[in-house]
């Protein structure tokens, strides 16, 4: 049985993420996408549309020297949602994270991504981590 279509969607815009490829990250994002990002650090709040959500990855690149990386443990997606439990890692100046546990929850129209949220299991971590 083949896999549903969004999910090969995701896991190929996870795989552009992973390889720094901006193009293939783009033609996942639908070109009004919102991106929440949680917490009480720089990175949170609320990005709209695919420039803003692509400045968010450059800030993640740059502010990690380019160390920032996700593990997909696993991920499930349908005609209208999607799921990714991915490990997070990376170094920040003297501060390094490695295997922090998250939730991805993703909302899929046409194979784009529409709306994202990040839940850690620790979000003090990651708080610590982007201040």
């Amino acid at each position: 049985m083949a896999d549903h279509p969004n999910l090969d969607a995701a896991r190929a815009g996870y795989a552009a993420f992973g390889a720094m490829d901006t193009e293939g990250v783009m033609g996942l994002l639908a070109d009004d996408v919102v991106w929440h990002v949680a917490g009480s650090n720089a990175l949170s709040g609320d990005y709209k549309g695919k420039e803003a959500v692509m400045g968010l990855f450059a800030q993640i690149y740059e502010g990690t020297d380019g160390t920032f990386s996700l593990e997909i443990h696993d991920m499930l997606a349908n005609d209208d949602h999607g799921v990714a439990l991915v490990s997070v890692s990376g170094s920040r100046g003297d501060y390094r994270m490695s295997g922090e546990k998250a939730a991805h929850i993703f909302h899929m129209e046409d194979g784009k991504m529409t709306e994202f949220w990040s839940f850690a299991e620790n979000q003090h971590v990651f708080d610590q981590f982007w201040t």
